[in-house]
């Protein structure tokens, strides 16, 4: 291996700004928003309720999820989704 084909860490940052550089508008033009995942206890905590309902908001469809490995995912903006939803209210809630 000769000298000039070794990398150093200047190429690589160079490399990296230059990969940056070409994927940031792939993602505008994709519309690619990083969305915020929240676990069960976020859940729980953000809508006051117990395991127990939030278990049953994800049975009846209310809310969707997603599980990985053992761990249940809910988007922020599916949970804001149903929570302006007036079709989806609780009937306490009338």
């Amino acid at each position: 291996m000769t000298p000039d084909e070794l990398l150093t860490r200047k190429d690589l940052d160079n490399f990296k700004k230059e990969l940056f550089e070409l994927l940031q508008p792939l993602t505008k033009a994709q519309g690619l928003v990083q969305q915020k995942w929240l676990k069960n206890k976020d859940v729980r905590k953000l809508l006051q309720i117990s395991d127990g309902t939030l278990a049953n908001l994800r049975i009846n469809g209310t809310l969707t999820f997603h599980k990985i490995g053992g761990t249940y995912l809910y988007r922020q903006s599916d949970i804001d989704k149903m929570l302006s939803d007036p079709e989806k209210k609780s009937p306490k809630t009338k």
